[in-house]
């Protein structure tokens, strides 16, 4: 299963890569239903001025325009970043059972902060919270968080 995890997050990072170079966060997205890539997403929305271009939720839309959006409540969500709460919102919101990601985002992660989003039980039409497995290729993942910074801080 690990070998599977890993064969996905190296496509996220390949993903992430195309991020970083148009000067966005390195963050990858993919949903993945029955072994097969139903939608991604690529971190966009330092360079297209819309803050909500993330990658998560690039890749459900993506997933809808494709017409996948009867199974979405099926598929798994693997990116390079935990979501943030507005992106583990939409993903508690189309029910979106499964989420794996590399590295974890301190202070507003829907699983690791305070805003515990994609670990609630407290919004009732949300259902169960999604299995969460976190450091998937996490040294990759935080090698590419590392150069955004440095490009950051020049």
């Amino acid at each position: 299963m690990q070998e599977q995890y890993e064969h996905h997050m190296r496509q996220c990072l390949s993903l992430a890569r195309e991020a970083l170079a148009a000067g966005n966060p390195p963050v990858g997205a993919l949903l993945v239903y029955e072994g097969q890539i139903i939608g991604t997403g690529i971190e966009s929305g330092k360079s297209t001025g819309d803050i909500t271009n993330h990658a998560e939720i690039l890749a459900i839309r993506d997933a809808i325009n494709k017409g996948y959006s009867d199974k979405l409540s099926k598929a798994c969500m693997y990116t390079t970043h935990e979501p943030c709460i507005m992106c583990s919102y939409v993903i508690r919101h189309h029910h979106i059972p499964e989420l794996l990601y590399g590295i974890s985002v301190t202070y507003v992660g829907g699983f690791t902060s305070v805003f515990e989003i994609l670990s609630t039980a407290e919004i009732p039409n949300w259902g169960s919270a999604p299995k969460i497995t976190n450091d998937i290729c996490v040294d990759e993942c935080a090698a590419l968080n590392e150069e955004f910074q440095r490009r950051l801080n020049k």
